[in-house]
């Protein structure tokens, strides 16, 4: 495994983690996964986890008075991971990140940004929007996360047809198969410097092969 840390934050099932713990295994993505932060107790992602060996933490929302604390025990245990790379995969709590870790961290989410996104557009809320608006195409995207919902610049993109007889589950399962290609790629993008974050957008190298 790659002597780089990445430090991932999850709320639920844990699929983009055993995804890139699979890469990792594979020699596909050069790196560690150095921590987990979890924002609920007894979910997949934690077992996923325990079971790699690597670090947990739980940090609720709940357990907090106020969102500041909150992300101020979020930062604190990413600080405590020593990684290179945050990543969101499939992290559900507001964290308001401190100026230190803006572009240092990155979230996937599950479509064609700036479409469907925002407080409220997670799992298949997002899929039964893009359903019901007629859309023809979906996808998902991977960006540097700010401290508004959704938002940040992109810095992969992956689009998904829209197929007859589609259903929010059959649209999840397509979208999440473009994620296991784009969030491992983004990773490995940002780990080696073909795209860095500056000044609220992102630098690519020409190694950076869209």
């Amino acid at each position: 495994m790659g002597t780089r840390r990445i430090c991932i934050l999850l709320s639920g099932s844990g699929r983009s983690l055993e995804n890139i713990l699979g890469q990792i295994t594979s020699g596909l993505l050069d790196c560690t996964v150095a921590a987990v932060i979890a924002s609920r107790s007894g979910i997949r992602g934690i077992s996923i986890a325990s079971a790699a060996g690597i670090p947990v933490e739980v940090i609720r929302r709940r357990d907090f008075n106020t969102v500041e604390d909150f992300s101020e025990a979020n930062t604190a245990a990413i600080e405590r991971s020593n990684c290179d790379l945050v990543v969101m995969a499939g992290y559900l709590s507001f964290y308001q990140l401190p100026d230190s870790l803006i572009g240092k961290v990155i979230n996937i989410h599950p479509s064609l940004l700036p479409l469907f996104g925002g407080k409220g557009f997670f799992g298949h809320h997002v899929h039964e929007a893009v359903l019901a608006s007629g859309m023809r195409v979906s996808g998902c995207t991977v960006h540097f996360v700010d401290n508004v919902y959704d938002n940040g610049p992109y810095v992969l993109q992956r689009a998904v047809p829209l197929e007859p007889g589609d259903d929010a589950r059959k649209l999840a399962d397509r979208v999440f198969l473009a994620e296991c290609q784009a969030l491992p790629l983004a990773i490995t993008w940002i780990l080696n410097g073909d795209a860095r974050y500056c000044d609220g957008q992102v630098i690519f190298s020409q190694n950076a092969t869209f």
